[in-house]
């Protein structure tokens, strides 16, 4: 009998203990991989792909991730779907549940992903929207958890983010302060979380209450980076921000540019992140995202085994697989029909 249907559209709908438990997977899953006996635990299921953008990391790590637990991925790029030109959300949500395992959507609006996940029949994964990126999220931390200090735990990481609130900073600023951990934004004050997506302090706000997180935000970079376990910055801009690019520039550069002046005030151990894709040069130059601080590749191939952890975590449970002697007796009524046509 299969579970439950579960989406995973926000990490604010977890736990830190299910958080945990999905960490444990990812590298038990990624130590598999690593010496190529990655379990096929979703042979025959298919996942559809649908993306109202382009994309590289998730793209691929989803189609690969896929493949490698012994799936099918299927990439749904803008224009070759009719989900909400031709067709409705609730149409095309309840035509893939009958024809997929999972969907892994991509949108440029939150609302989008989370109608879609409203009317569909099968697991839904939130690949990015304007408000959060959880499966950057979970990588994100995955990754801290393989380069933080000996003997610390994900509660005692500082992470800083230096910049805009992105999606992924919005996503971090959740994660972290839902494992107990600190979160400080280092921003002008325009940029910050307040400012753009005050719904998620309040989110934050009850991680602070119920699991011990801290959450602050300052103009004072240099003060915040000198605090840091890991030092994470995003773009400047995305799509649609075109025309406001002189004056972010203004705002952010050069205080806010991560160089390699900046991370020196960082205490020797601290890492330097990047969800990438950068504007090399701009948030971030080219000397701290090559220097051996960096760990941003690290964060690249991660996201492969997250989404191997998450497929598992949501699609495995609902995929239930054939005996053999059913195998046996559908093959040779199939073959038998086929017969005549020899």
């Amino acid at each position: 009998m299969s579970q439950p249907l579960q989406h995973f559209i926000d990490t604010q709908e977890l736990s830190p203990e299910i958080l945990r438990r999905q960490l444990d997977l990812i590298a038990a899953l990624k130590a598999a991989d690593e010496q190529r006996a990655c379990p096929r635990i979703l042979e025959g299921a298919s996942l559809g792909m649908i993306f109202e953008e382009a994309s590289t990391r998730t793209r691929v790590s989803f189609e690969v991730a896929m493949t490698k637990l012994g799936g099918h991925a299927l990439y749904l790029k803008p224009g070759e779907i009719h989900l909400g030109e031709k067709e409705n959300i609730k149409d095309t949500a309840k035509v893939l549940s009958r024809m997929v395992d999972a969907v892994e959507i991509r949108a440029f609006k939150h609302h989008t992903v989370a109608e879609f996940a409203r009317h569909a029949e099968v697991p839904v994964i939130n690949g990015l929207t304007d408000y959060n990126h959880p499966t950057q999220a979970v990588c994100d931390v995955f990754t801290m958890t393989e380069h933080m200090l000996p003997g610390k735990d994900l509660s005692d990481v500082t992470v800083v983010f230096v910049g805009d609130a992105t999606n992924v900073c919005t996503s971090t600023a959740m994660i972290v302060t839902m494992l107990g951990g600190t979160f400080i934004h280092a921003r002008p004050e325009q940029y910050g979380i307040k400012a753009q997506w005050p719904s998620v302090l309040d989110e934050i706000a009850r991680n602070e209450e119920r699991f011990g997180g801290r959450y602050l935000d300052t103009e004072d970079v240099e003060d915040a980076v000198a605090r840091a376990d890991f030092v994470y910055t995003d773009l400047w801009w995305w799509f649609g921000q075109e025309d406001e690019i002189p004056d972010r520039v203004k705002a952010f550069k050069p205080r806010y540019q991560v160089n390699a002046q900046l991370m020196a005030k960082a205490p020797r151990h601290a890492k330097f992140m990047h969800c990438l894709p950068a504007s090399r040069g701009v948030e971030a130059t080219d000397e701290v995202m090559d220097s051996a601080q960096s760990i941003i590749y690290d964060q690249s191939e991660n996201r492969l085994h997250t989404e191997k952890g998450l497929l598992a975590w949501y699609v495995y449970p609902r995929v239930t697989q054939a005996t053999e002697p059913l195998r046996h007796y559908h093959e040779g009524r199939i073959e038998a029909l086929l017969e005549p046509l020899r």
